[in-house]
Parts: C-alpha cells; sequence; structure tokens
C-alpha cells in the first residue's frame, strides 16, 4: 500500500487496514474505522493470492486448494469462482466471495500445475469435477 507517494511499511498497520476495508454498493473499495469512510483507489485488487498450496485428499478429507492472501490469511480456494481477465490475469473471489482477488505470477504458476486443457478450454479438476475457467 502507498499513501501520498510513500510506501506504506509498517504491517501493523496495513493489517489494520486490510482487516477493515469494504466494497460498497458501487465496487468502490472503503476502509471504516472508529465510524470513519475512506475510499481507496486500486489499481486492479485489494487483495492478492501469493501462495497456493494442493492438499490431495487424505482419509476422510476431500482434495483442496488452500490460499494465502497478501493479509496472511489462508482459505480454501472455491474453484468454480476461477476467471481468467485481461492478459491471462487469474482471479479468484475471497473471503465468502465478498472481494476479487488477483493470482500472482507465483500462485498462477502453483494453480497451472493441476489446470487441464480439453477442446481448447481449461478445467480445474477438484473433488470430482472440472471446474471450468471463465
Amino acid at each position: 500500500m502507498w499513501h501520498l507517494g510513500a510506501e506504506m511499511i509498517h504491517q501493523g498497520i496495513n493489517r489494520l487496514l486490510m482487516e477493515h476495508i469494504e466494497l460498497d454498493e458501487k465496487g468502490r473499495y472503503v476502509i471504516s474505522l472508529h465510524g470513519q469512510r475512506c475510499f481507496v483507489e486500486v489499481e486492479d485488487t485489494f487483495f492478492v493470492i501469493t501462495r497456493l498450496d494442493y492438499r490431495p485428499a487424505k482419509d476422510s478429507r476431500p482434495e483442496t486448494f488452500l490460499v494465502t492472501l497478501n493479509d496472511e490469511d489462508q482459505e480454501e480456494l472455491d474453484p468454480s469462482t476461477l476467471i481468467q481477465g485481461k492478459d491471462n490475469v487469474l482471479y479468484a473471489q475471497i473471503k465468502d466471495k465478498r472481494f476479487p482477488a488477483r493470482f500472482l505470477r507465483r500462485s498462477y504458476y502453483q494453480l497451472a500445475e493441476h489446470i487441464v486443457e480439453k477442446d481448447g478450454c481449461f478445467f480445474l479438476p477438484c473433488q470430482g469435477h472440472e471446474y471450468p475457467i471463465a
């Protein structure tokens, strides 16, 4: 994050701001904290996926993909939310589908190892389903 041309490097402050980010009804990012609201200019997405880990099925646990976000949260990837954007950038919905997140190059390559192509279309197989990448 940047403020007035300077990078914000204090991770505690960055984490606090990330915990209070919202999307308003017009799709704008807003930080709501202590009764104040501040609109945030975001170039692409506020959240990015920094890492992806594949967890194969084991015992009674189904296979999953675990994503790590730039706020250090981890959650299961919802493969039904994968979309390919401009310039082949990959996105998914996160945080109960409240926010879009962009895959960084590393996490994109980690996911690409599992993507399959059929008849010119790309799919992510997971838990017996083939999720198309829109």
